[in-house]
């Protein structure tokens, strides 16, 4: 393994350090994405639970809005359900908002290593190649070791970048579509709580209750 590396060049530095941040960025995305933390499926129906029987306090929304990403955007759908629906929609969108900022962490540096490692392996080829020609130039095709130098450079740079881009860019694109979902889903959630919380008659009330159900037993 210090062969190659070594045979690769100063340029094996730059793209071994793109694939310790791109495992990294993989390994903390996996746990921080999880669905179970970040958007509870029973999550909505608890906090039905509490408003019906008159259970939600302050106590209860700290342990919500401390809980999980979609615990902060309900939190803050309820704290201002007083003001009206427009109101509650805006305090909901301005805290999806950072959520969705927070989920979307790290995406971005994970693109950008997908997206230059190749570009560093090809500066790898383009070096090793501007040493065979130099070799070629000064001391013709005899000196085998040369030559072979230079190619093998070229050759093992490429992989590299390579064998780093390829994954990279799988996990950036698998993250990317797990936001997508997981914000799909919140704002559902928080859509069938502003809809539960401004009902104004006793009957869309009762509605409700069973679609509330209907939510816990998913």
């Amino acid at each position: 393994m210090f062969e190659l590396v070594q045979a690769g060049g100063w340029l094996m530095i730059p793209i071994l350090l793109c694939s310790v941040i791109a495992a990294a960025i993989s390994v903390e995305r996996f746990w921080t994405l999880r669905a179970d933390q970040v958007a509870p499926r029973n999550l909505l129906a608890q906090v039905w639970t509490w408003i019906k029987n008159n259970e939600m306090d302050n106590k209860r929304l700290r342990e919500l809005k401390n809980g999980s990403p979609l615990g902060q955007i309900l939190a803050a759908g309820i704290t201002s359900h007083r003001k009206g629906r427009d109101a509650m929609k805006e305090s909901i969108e301005e805290v999806a908002n950072h959520v969705v900022h927070e989920l979307e962490r790290y995406l971005n540096t994970l693109g950008t290593v997908a997206a230059i490692t190749p570009l560093l392996g090809l500066l790898g080829t383009v070096i090793g190649m501007i040493k065979v020609f130099t070799a070629i130039r000064l001391e013709g095709t005899g000196n085998a070791a040369v030559l072979a130098g230079g190619i093998s450079e070229a050759l093992i740079t490429t992989a590299a970048g390579l064998t780093v881009a390829i994954p990279s860019l799988f996990f950036y694109r698998f993250f990317q579509r797990k936001v997508d979902e997981l914000v799909i889903y919140m704002e559902q959630e928080a859509l069938k709580l502003v809809e539960v919380l401004n009902t104004g008659t006793a009957d869309r009330t009762e509605t409700s209750k069973p679609e509330m159900a209907q939510v816990a037993n998913r």
